[in-house]
């Protein structure tokens, strides 16, 4: 940090921020302190566009020197999914004096109480917002994320995840009384007496284990409510996307050291190719808090294997919308077209199976038969792709291989309704950029079935043809059971259709969302006011972000004396 920062100037600069944060998660009312546009920076200690870009550029080829306890060596490897490597170095740990070292901080952070701690969170979330357009760069170049998206998801939307955990940390902390006088009468005797004080202590270390497509945006609410909570944190970053949670941690630890804190509260654990440190950190004594966002099987065997930890996961699922009828034809073709391409599907919140009657829908435009309604659907988002240069904007690049696969093998999976095909990418020839593909699919055949109840993630849709409405609600109701889902969605005018699908959605604790024919999208969810996820659901066992995420990551001890 330029100059230090006592208490006093922190609690002065951001405790209006956080009464802000606190007022929007009671009231749920639109709220951000971060703005959203580019153009916003540039004064008061934050890079413009150019100053942005430059620091970026100035990063690659470099040693990224944390000053970190325990450093034994440097790894690098990141290549951008837009083709160039980014060549930036940083610090290998022993683990085995690097966590000591965290640990040894803990005392004092927990001694600080939860006003402070929020404030110092508040103050590393508005350094990180200074550089947001050196962030966006960091994101885009490790996520394949187009770069407004990267600006925005990976910037101000990832900064509002950030702060709003902390929001819902201080509420948690601040539930009990420091102090209490508790006199209990005793007929003619004394009264009996007793000064209690109720401190909430960390539970140790914890574990961030960081994720390729959204590092910032998955990553910033564990990180931020294990640290607003007393803990210190250990980020590991997913080995494609290291930079973002790098510059994070870089940060953190001026910050807390600026702030009069031991900076190990925060560190990186980068890995060697192959290593799989992960599993090796998850089951570590120390580590008492495990945030993590993948795979189904690792955060399965996570949740298994951590025993000595408090496990939050955000795993796989299989996203439903369910077409019954719609009163705006179009809007519903326009809203389902953008969140099918957005990010190549690239997003846990994409939707992949969409239920259609056999028989058709009902329309404002008249009958719609399913191939009608596939063949419409295929249209409009070709519409929205034609340009090559909205396409990219909008696509963003193939974040690895895997997905690319996929998306190849999709095709042969069923009848074809929307072929993807590549999109040239001027700027970054080597980017891999392909539209999403649209199969069409039988609800009632088994082989058809092993398709759609499996997970696809990338820019693959099943349009899946049902029986009735009846049946559509019935198959929701079995895939977000079995397979979990992170996003529900459904359009109809039908009342009674309506009812069913909610009544599923609160059984299945799934987040759901009706006829969205405007400019919100399924797969989109706004801090402070929307969950992501529900935690009641095989797809996550956590929201972001309710009380629960935070609550289990301290423990209230009490201490008594007699009065």
């Amino acid at each position: 940090m330029a100059a230090e920062l006592t208490a006093h100037e922190l609690i002065a600069k951001h405790r209006p921020t956080l009464d802000q944060a606190l007022e929007a998660i009671r009231t749920r009312a639109y709220w951000s302190p971060h703005p959203e546009h580019p153009k916003a920076y540039g004064e008061n200690g934050s890079l413009d566009a150019a100053a942005g870009k430059a620091a970026f550029d100035a990063l690659l080829g470099t040693r990224l020197d944390l000053g970190q306890p325990g450093t034994d060596g440097w790894v690098s490897g990141e290549v951008s999914p837009y083709g160039p490597e980014l060549g930036v170095e940083y610090p290998h740990a022993d683990v085995d004096v690097l966590l000591p070292a965290m640990k040894a901080g803990q005392k004092a952070w927990r001694e600080a109480g939860a006003e402070i701690r929020a404030v110092v969170c508040l103050e590393i979330l508005k350094r990180i917002s200074d550089r947001t357009h050196e962030f966006a760069h960091a994101v885009m170049h490790t996520s394949g994320q187009a770069f407004m998206m990267a600006f925005q998801a990976g910037g101000p939307h990832a900064q509002d995840r950030g702060l709003e955990a902390v929001a819902y940390a201080y509420v948690e902390q601040v539930r009990t009384p420091d102090t209490a006088e508790w006199t209990k009468p005793q007929g003619k005797r004394d009264p009996l007496a007793l000064t209690k004080q109720f401190t909430p202590v960390p539970r140790g270390i914890a574990l961030m284990i960081g994720c390729n497509t959204f590092p910032t945006w998955n990553g910033y609410p564990g990180l931020f409510a294990s640290l607003a909570t007393g803990n210190a944190v250990l980020v590991k970053p997913h080995p494609r996307a290291v930079l973002p949670l790098a510059l994070t941690v870089q940060v953190a630890r001026e910050v807390l050291a600026g702030a009069g804190f031991d900076p190990n509260l925060v560190a990186l654990a980068a890995e060697r190719p192959g290593e799989g440190i992960a599993k090796t950190l998850a089951t570590r004594p120390e580590i008492r808090i495990i945030d993590y966002t993948g795979s189904t099987s690792f955060g399965d065997w996570l949740e298994a294997n951590a025993r000595q930890a408090q496990v939050y996961t955000e795993k796989a699922g299989v996203n439903t919308v369910l077409v019954d009828s719609t009163a705006d034809y179009k809007g519903m073709l326009s809203n389902l077209a953008f969140s099918l391409s957005l990010y190549s599907g690239q997003m846990c919140t994409t939707p992949q199976n969409l239920l259609i009657p056999r028989d058709g829908i009902r329309t404002d435009e008249g009958p719609k038969t399913f191939d009608e309604v596939a063949a419409d659907l295929a249209r409009s988002v070709d519409g929205l792709l034609g340009d090559d240069a909205r396409a990219n904007a909008l696509l963003g690049a193939i974040v690895n291989p895997d997905v690319k696969a996929r998306l190849e093998a999709a095709a042969g999976l069923g009848e074809v309704a929307l072929a993807s095909r590549e999109v040239a990418n001027p700027e970054f020839p080597d980017a891999v950029v392909r539209t999403p593909v649209i199969v069409k699919l039988d609800g009632a055949k088994p082989d058809d079935e092993a398709a759609y109840m499996s997970e696809c993630f990338g820019p693959v849709s099943f349009a899946v043809a049902v029986d009735s409405a009846a049946d559509a609600v019935e198959l929701l109701q079995r895939t977000i059971r079995e397979k979990g889902a992170m996003t529900v969605g459904a359009y109809t005018t039908d009342d009674e259709v309506e009812r069913a699908v909610q009544e599923v959605c609160f059984d299945e604790a799934a987040q759901l969302s009706l006829n969205l024919t405007g400019g919100v999208y399924v797969n989109q969810t706004a801090a402070f006011s929307d969950f992501h996820g529900s935690g009641g659901n095989p797809a996550a066992n956590a929201a972001l972000t309710d009380g629960a995420f935070v609550a289990n990551r301290f423990r209230v001890v009490e201490v008594r004396r007699e009065a």
